[in-house]
Order: structure tokens, then C-alpha cells, then sequence
């Protein structure tokens, strides 16, 4: 993912100026600062979600986006939420979100309604489904939010 001269504002206020920086694969690479900094804006800026007022962003590869708040379907179960994306992402099969939901402790719950879920584990499905598709780049805006302690280890 390259970045290039990003700009953005709400009316006057001005969050994002210049913005340049380049993703690899492999690469960690965290963006902090404080409240109203402008950093969730920038990531929906990168995930496709907010166009720049100015400025590129290039994706090559899969990426995955995880927001802050889960973006759910309260009527859909988490396998249902699992079979939409396996379509979306056009995979074969299931294992490895599988191997998510049980790393993640919440698989017993495939037939719930995400309506019905608690925060935490809203969070947990709104993380498997960033990552099923084994992207290349993963962009997560506070992605351990509501998790139990023990859940935030294994994070």
C-alpha cells in the first residue's frame, strides 16, 4: 500500500495534511497520537471506506481493514457472517477462519445472531473477518476494544 500526499479535514478543522508512508507485507507499523488526531480518518482513508480530500492511496494485494466499531449485520449469524465473506473473498473453504474463532474463543457462538453478541465478541468476529483472507496488509483501528483479558493475551 503507498500513500501519497494525503489530505483531509471536517470543514475547518483540518486532520490530515501531507500524509505520505508506504505498507508492506511482513511490516508492523503503528499510527498514534492523540484524540482527534486524525488517526481512525486515515485508516478509512487507506481501507476505501473516506476519500482523501487530496492525495493517493495505491493498494497491491489483499488488505484487510478491522474498524474501530464492528460493522455488522445484527440479523446474521456468525457463520452466516463467515459464508458471506468466504463468497466476497471467493475461498474455498472455511478452515482458516476456523482456526480464528476457536483462537479467538468464541465457537460456540457460530449460530448466534451478531445482534445478540456482547461487544467483545462483536470485536472478535469484526477481527476474523479482517483476517480469513490471509491479507497481505491488516489495518486495525483499536482492534482489542472489549476484549477480556484473557482474549486480549491471545490477541
Amino acid at each position: 500500500m503507498e500513500v501519497k500526499d494525503v489530505h483531509h479535514s471536517y470543514g475547518r478543522r483540518v486532520v490530515l495534511q501531507g500524509v505520505d508512508l508506504q505498507l508492506r507485507g511482513g511490516m508492523l507499523t503503528g499510527i498514534v497520537g492523540e484524540n482527534g488526531a486524525g488517526k481512525s480518518t486515515l485508516l478509512k482513508i487507506l481501507a476505501g471506506e473516506l476519500r482523501p480530500r487530496h492525495g493517493t492511496v495505491r493498494h497491491s494485494g489483499r488488505f484487510g481493514y478491522c474498524p474501530q466499531h464492528p460493522v455488522l449485520n445484527n440479523a446474521l449469524t456468525i457463520r452466516q457472517h463467515l459464508k458471506f465473506f468466504q463468497s466476497a473473498f471467493r475461498l474455498s473453504d472455511l478452515r482458516y477462519a476456523g482456526e480464528l474463532t476457536d483462537l479467538l474463543g468464541f465457537t460456540s457462538y457460530a449460530d448466534e445472531r451478531a445482534g445478540a453478541l456482547s461487544g467483545g465478541t462483536r470485536q472478535k468476529l469484526n477481527l476474523t473477518l479482517a483476517l480469513m483472507h490471509a491479507p497481505k496488509v491488516l489495518l486495525m483501528d483499536e482492534p482489542y476494544q472489549g476484549f477480556d483479558w484473557d482474549t486480549y493475551q491471545r490477541f
